[in-house]
C-alpha cells in the first residue's frame, strides 16, 4: 500500500461574505492511496482560520500519515485526534479502496438515484439588495428552508430583510434558519435573539463565540429562539469533553461539519451523546469540493434526518471535480448518469 496527497485551491464563483470577512478561495487536500491496482481518494476538507487543525505542521502530519499509510485506518485515526480534516480524509480514502464504486462509500437508495436529500439554501453576506437578490433566486428554485448568514450588517438592516421575507412567505412556506458565526456579544445577544424571534425562525447558529459556556447555557434556557451549536464543538477531541460540553449548555441543536469533528466516527459519537440528551442535530459541509461533499452527502442519507441538511455548496467553485451530485428543487440528488471526472 502507498499513499500521496495533493493541494488543491478552491475558487468561488463569487467572493463569499461571513461576519468573519470573505472568502475567495479555499484550500483542500486530497489523499490518494494506491493497493493492489486499486485506488481510494479521500478529501482533508481544512478551513483555514476556522479548523482545529489549522496548524503550521499540517502538511508535515500529512507526509507523515502517508508515510505509514500501512499501519491502517485505526492506527492512523488515531494518531491524528487533532487533525479532524485528515481523520475523515483517511475515512473516505479506505472506505473509496474498499468499495465496488470507487466515489460510492456508502451505498444506499441516495447513490442509486432512486431518493434525495432535502437540503436549505445558503443566502451569503452583502448588501441589502445582493442578500434580496439570492433569497428570491432560492424561493424560485424549490427551497422551502433558508439559512441567512447574518452579524456583519448593520443589526437592523438584517432585521429588515428578514420582515420581507415573513411578508411575502409564512413560517409554513419557508423555513427561515439565521448563523451569526459568533458575531453577537454575550450582553446583548439575548436582545437581539428576541428581536429576530419575531420572524418565526427555526433556529440561530452560535449567536456568540464558542468557549462561553456560562452565556451559550444561559441563552439556551432564556432565548425564545431554538440555538444551534457549531463553532462550539471544534477542537473538543475527547469524548468526555463532548459529554461535558453538552451537558453544561444542553442546546436545542448541534450542526455536525464532519472534516472539523472527525469525520464519520466523530459525528456518530456527537450523534449519540445528542440523542441521549434530546438535542436535535443537522450535518452541513465546511465548503469541501464535490469530493468530500460526496461522502457526507451518502453518510447523512444513511442516518436518516428529517431536517433539511446543509449539503448545497457544491456549485460555490469554478474549479470544483466534476460529479453526479446536483441540486434540484430544495434537494441534493445523485445522478448516476453523471461521471466523476478526476484528474490529478
Amino acid at each position: 500500500m502507498k499513499a500521496s496527497y495533493h493541494k488543491h485551491i478552491l475558487e468561488f464563483k463569487r467572493p463569499s461574505g461571513t461576519s468573519r470577512g470573505v472568502l475567495k478561495t479555499k484550500e483542500t487536500w486530497y489523499l490518494i492511496i494506491e493497493q493492489n491496482g486499486k485506488r481510494g481518494i479521500g478529501e482533508c476538507g481544512i478551513l483555514r482560520g476556522l479548523s482545529a487543525d489549522d496548524r503550521p505542521d499540517y502538511e508535515a502530519q500529512l507526509k507523515t500519515t502517508c508515510q505509514n499509510i500501512d499501519k491502517g485506518l485505526a492506527f492512523l485515526y488515531a494518531d491524528n485526534i487533532e487533525f479532524p480534516s485528515i481523520q475523515i480524509g483517511l475515512e473516505m480514502a479506505f472506505k473509496s479502496l474498499e468499495s465496488q464504486k470507487q466515489f460510492v462509500l456508502f451505498p444506499s437508495p441516495f447513490t442509486n438515484g432512486n431518493d434525495s436529500i432535502s437540503i436549505n439554501g445558503l443566502i451569503w453576506m452583502g448588501d441589502k439588495a445582493f442578500m434580496k437578490q439570492q433569497i428570491e433566486e432560492k424561493i424560485s428554485s424549490g427551497f422551502s428552508c433558508i439559512k441567512l448568514k447574518i452579524g456583519a450588517l448593520d443589526f437592523q438592516t438584517e432585521l429588515d430583510i428578514l420582515k420581507g421575507i415573513r411578508q411575502n412567505f409564512s413560517e409554513s412556506d419557508i423555513e427561515l434558519r439565521v448563523d451569526a458565526n459568533g458575531a453577537f456579544k454575550p450582553t446583548e445577544a439575548l436582545e437581539k435573539l428576541k428581536q429576530l424571534s419575531d420572524f418565526n425562525l427555526h433556529s440561530i447558529e452560535q449567536p456568540i463565540k464558542a468557549g462561553q459556556f456560562e452565556d451559550m447555557a444561559k441563552l439556551c434556557q432564556q432565548a425564545p429562539l431554538d440555538i444551534a451549536l457549531d463553532e462550539e464543538l471544534i477542537g473538543v477531541f475527547e469524548d468526555t469533553d463532548k459529554k461535558t460540553l453538552l451537558q453544561t449548555i444542553n442546546p436545542q441543536y448541534i450542526i455536525l461539519k464532519p472534516s472539523f469533528i472527525g469525520g464519520f466516527k466523530g459525528s456518530d459519537t456527537w450523534i449519540n451523546l445528542a440523542k441521549k440528551q434530546n438535542i436535535g442535530w443537522w450535518i452541513t459541509s465546511a465548503l469541501e469540493s464535490n469530493v468530500g461533499l460526496n461522502a457526507i452527502a451518502q453518510y447523512t442519507y444513511i442516518k436518516n434526518s428529517k431536517l433539511p441538511q446543509g449539503l448545497g455548496t457544491g456549485s460555490l467553485f469554478t474549479n470544483n471535480i466534476a460529479s453526479p451530485l446536483q441540486v434540484k428543487n430544495g434537494t441534493l440528488q445523485y445522478n448516476t448518469n453523471t461521471n466523476w471526472k478526476f484528474n490529478f
